[in-house]
């Protein structure tokens, strides 16, 4: 058979395989908003970890990592392993997040901000931040999906055809049964991509190199600028890549709202622990992806295509390929129909309801958020078939996903200040977001970088300054945060965090 039946062949069985556990997952789908977009808060730990895992490690990994790998050598290692330190926060500000979420019933991150600073315009503020700087994020998803799977079958799946069938993909599991459905494809998927990945490295390594030992010395001898330090990466360039990536756990709607949904303390523990693991691991096997394409295929005019062009090679079986296809689609896929939930509960949630009419049912506002699903797909398809015409290295994945994290980078001073800073006001909330967001994307749009920094980093100066700032000179709502900031003191034993 072609290149091509295999693999529709393959991506029929995945989407009936999907469909049968979003199938399943229906079965227990109860009613309202908490239901639908937080499972009831009550996920296991094994799929809330490898829901975490999927969510987060998306076609940027396999394509978008391995690409800068490819490009730049050894520092995206340190990039990535940048985002696994972030962890910390995670240790650190999960239990909070958890434990807030259940007392007062938070369905998102803007809502809590909302609540604590006791300013609907905090939250819309936050929400809206979301929607702009996600749009890039989750296109670039479509993006990864599209170089692959054209490559892969050898340009009998166009490009845009695989964008679109992931874009359909991702609404229909999205709306099968909300994050549960979700959550269990997500199991499903993390554990296709994480063996899947780990088989090809063996086989390229085994067939290519003749083993991990020839492989290293071939990536010594002729790489070694890839190699040497950070590799090609040059100081500003690495931080302002990293900088987004390290508090990718507190800014990205998508991975924050995963610390509202374990079903316990313990589940809580094996979803850090589980996607620790997870992480590592894979962070690992993109790399020495990105040096294994480097060394079989030198002179890639896209980087981006490396994970493509790498599997296209004939040491790889034709039915491995089309399975690491698979795992990789299920990648993408997962962080999409993810960025979709936790974007269509803030439109419901943070912009209708809260922001604009309070008075609508719970049922009201779970229809709109489920028709505001389909809504998102169409623009983050829009914008993929827009950047794929793009060239330069602004528009590989990688860069592209530091980009848009840069702007949801905004609210981490308001998300850290609602837990600790009692001084902390609606105001400087709202300034510090706008004024950041605002100094991200006239920086991003007119390229300038003083200094060399990247718009990351100079948003996050103006964001920090006029948070304090604006703190300082204006009234907190001291109520709440004596209560906010209490409850959290108080429970945090009592739930065995500490």
């Amino acid at each position: 058979m072609s290149e091509s039946v295999y693999a529709w062949l393959a991506i029929s069985i995945y989407v009936c395989l999907g469909l049968g556990v979003a199938a399943l997952a229906k079965r227990q789908l109860g009613q309202g908003m908490n239901e639908f977009f937080l499972a009831n808060r009550q996920l296991g730990g094994f799929v809330s970890a490898m829901s975490y895992a999927a969510t987060t490690y998306s076609a940027f990994m396999m394509v978008g990592l391995a690409g800068l790998t490819y490009k730049m050598g050894v520092g995206a290692l340190g990039f990535e392993l940048t985002y696994l330190c972030g962890l910390v926060l995670v240790v650190f500000f999960g239990p909070r997040f958890w434990l807030v979420g259940r007392r007062y019933d938070y369905l998102t991150h803007a809502q809590l901000l909302a609540d604590r600073y006791e300013s609907r315009a905090v939250g819309i503020v936050a929400a809206l931040l979301c929607l702009i700087f996600l749009i890039p994020y989750a296109a670039i998803q479509l993006m990864g999906i599209g170089y692959l799977v054209s490559v892969i079958s050898k340009g009998a799946i166009s490009l845009m055809t695989a964008m679109i069938l992931a874009t359909s993909i991702a609404i229909v599991w999205s709306n099968i049964a909300g994050l549960r459905s979700v959550a269990w494809t997500d199991a499903l998927q993390a554990l296709i991509m994480l063996i899947t990945s780990i088989w090809v490295l063996f086989l390229v390594v085994d067939k290519g190199f003749g083993g991990f030992n020839a492989f290293f010395e071939q990536m010594e001898q002729q790489t070694p600028r890839l190699l040497a330090g950070a590799g090609l990466f040059k100081f500003n360039v690495f931080f302002g890549l990293a900088l987004p990536w390290l508090f990718f756990p507190l800014s990205n709607p998508q991975v924050s709202q995963r610390l509202f949904v374990p079903k316990s303390v313990k589940a809580f523990k094996q979803m850090i622990g589980g996607f620790l693991i997870f992480g590592f691991i894979y962070t690992l096997v993109s790399i020495f992806w990105g040096f294994s394409a480097r060394l079989l295929i030198p002179g890639l005019k896209e980087a981006d295509l490396a994970t493509p062009s790498l599997l296209a090679l004939p040491v790889v079986p034709g039915i491995i390929v089309v399975i690491v296809m698979v795992g990789i689609l299920s990648a993408a896929i997962s962080t999409i129909d993810s960025i979709l939930l936790s974007l269509s509960s803030m439109c419901a949630r943070d912009i209708v309801k809260n922001g604009l009419h309070a008075e609508i049912s719970e049922k009201t506002e779970l229809i709109v958020g489920k028709l505001i699903i389909p809504v998102l797909a169409a623009v983050f398809l829009l914008f993929a078939f827009w950047a794929v015409g793009k060239s330069g290295f602004a528009f590989m994945i990688a860069p592209l996903s530091a980009a848009a994290s840069a702007g949801l980078l905004m609210a981490v001073p308001a998300i850290i200040g609602a837990f600790f800073w009692k001084r902390a006001t609606a105001a400087g909330a709202l300034g510090s977001m706008i004024g950041g967001a605002a100094t991200v994307l006239l920086l991003q749009l007119t390229g300038y970088k003083p200094l060399g920094m990247w718009p990351g980093v100079w948003g996050l100066a103006v964001c920090l300054i006029l948070y304090v700032a604006i703190s300082l000179l204006t009234v907190a709502p001291m109520r709440k945060a004596e209560d906010f900031i209490g409850y959290i003191n108080q429970n945090l034993s009592k739930y065995k965090f500490v």
